[in-house]
């Protein structure tokens, strides 16, 4: 039997596959891999250290750039941490308008994590241009809404920043007949395909209990055929008034990853249908001085992101900053499983199970 002497190969910091500065140092044998370690930190900013200079609502774009990928959903536990500390409360049309960003920004995310597992195969080029293709449309949505394509800025302690223009709807109206339709599309063109059916069935494998203990969540815990969700679990804003259900896996592998992506967009299609037939008319914010400064005490929120569950542990002195902010961030909490995916595996599997995993830098190196 032939004896191989292991050795060490550092992947990234600045690699194309890494999405964003991540490095993996993996122990080799041949082509399998014997033993992993992440190492993050090249992006590190310090942003939950500049917070506590900077008044709660100067604060917000700060939220934007922990998840660049997904900006308005970390805007949520920030507000809503606060909100519940002061006790502010949301007008009723604010907390729709949330509720249809949020699902929009979750598509969208979503469409741009799938694009680059394919680009990822080496193999499937086109798919991701599909996938930019209908994001653009829903970054449009957004530039309409708040005049930004990525940090928008948008919601604020008691409301929203802005309400909808007039044609947003009917834009969102045409936006929500055609992505069905294309979704159909994608999975005609995908779901069977052998290539991808070859790299992605039984790579990357996560059992139920791995996800649990490693306090996975998102689509990385319920690809492992965990039912759990946040907005089903502790429903935040207007989630106990719509009804939408919890895709699941079934072995954990890269494949049912994938496809809890898939169904979670056709799920936030449903939502957002349900939200927009439901939208109230009246205000979009309570009023909310300016130099705020909420009482003494601590606060504990969290909301479903794209990535998994996304929390915010506030402290208040009585100042006008924070005594502490804190985020839980869930794609460094996903890299902890890594090693269990990826131990095991051949060299060439590692990128797309590391891409299956779906994180963004600026969230894990806050």
């Amino acid at each position: 039997m032939l004896k191989t002497e292991p050795f060490i190969l550092n992947i990234g910091p600045q690699h194309p596959s890494t999405h964003g500065v991540f490095r993996l140092r993996a122990t080799m044998d041949g082509e399998i891999m014997t033993d992993v370690e992440p190492v993050f930190g090249y992006l590190h900013r310090g942003l939950e250290k500049l917070m506590e200079g900077r008044t709660y609502k100067e604060n917000i774009p700060l939220t934007d750039r922990l998840d660049y990928v997904s900006a308005i959903n970390n805007n949520w536990p920030y507000v809503l941490a606060l909100e519940e500390l002061a006790g502010i409360s949301v007008p009723a049309r604010a907390e729709y308008i949330r509720v249809i960003m949020g699902e929009l920004q979750r598509i969208a995310s979503h469409l741009l994590a799938i694009g680059s597992l394919m680009n990822d195969m080496g193999a499937f080029y086109t798919p991701f241009m599909y996938m930019f293709r209908e994001r653009e449309k829903i970054l449009d949505l957004f530039s309409m809404v708040t005049g930004q394509r990525l940090l928008y800025n948008f919601m604020r302690f008691g409301g929203v920043s802005h309400d909808f223009p007039a044609e947003f709807l009917p834009a969102l109206d045409k936006l929500l007949r055609t992505l069905p339709g294309f979704l159909d599309e994608y999975d005609a063109l995908l779901a069977e395909n052998e290539v991808l059916l070859g790299r992605t069935k039984g790579v990357g494998r996560l059992s139920a209990e791995m996800a649990i203990n490693a306090s996975v969540s998102g689509p990385v815990l319920r690809g492992s055929g965990v039912r759990w969700d946040i907005r089903k679990a502790s429903p935040y804003s207007v989630y106990d008034h719509l009804e939408f259900d919890i895709p699941v896996g079934t072995i954990g592998d890269t494949y049912d990853r994938y496809r809890v992506r898939m169904a979670e967009m056709r799920e936030s299609i449903h939502l957002i249908r349900q939200a927009t037939q439901q939208l109230p008319a009246g205000k979009t914010m309570n009023n909310v001085p300016l130099r705020f400064r909420p009482p003494r005490g601590e606060a504990y929120a969290q909301v479903e992101a794209p990535r998994g569950a996304l929390g915010c542990y506030l402290v208040s002195d009585g100042s006008e900053t924070p005594y502490r902010c804190h985020f839980r961030a869930p794609a460094f909490l996903n890299l902890s499983a890594l090693k269990e995916m990826l131990i095991g595996q051949k060299l060439s599997d590692a990128i797309i199970i590391f891409g299956s995993i779906d994180i963004s830098m600026g969230e894990v190196d806050r």
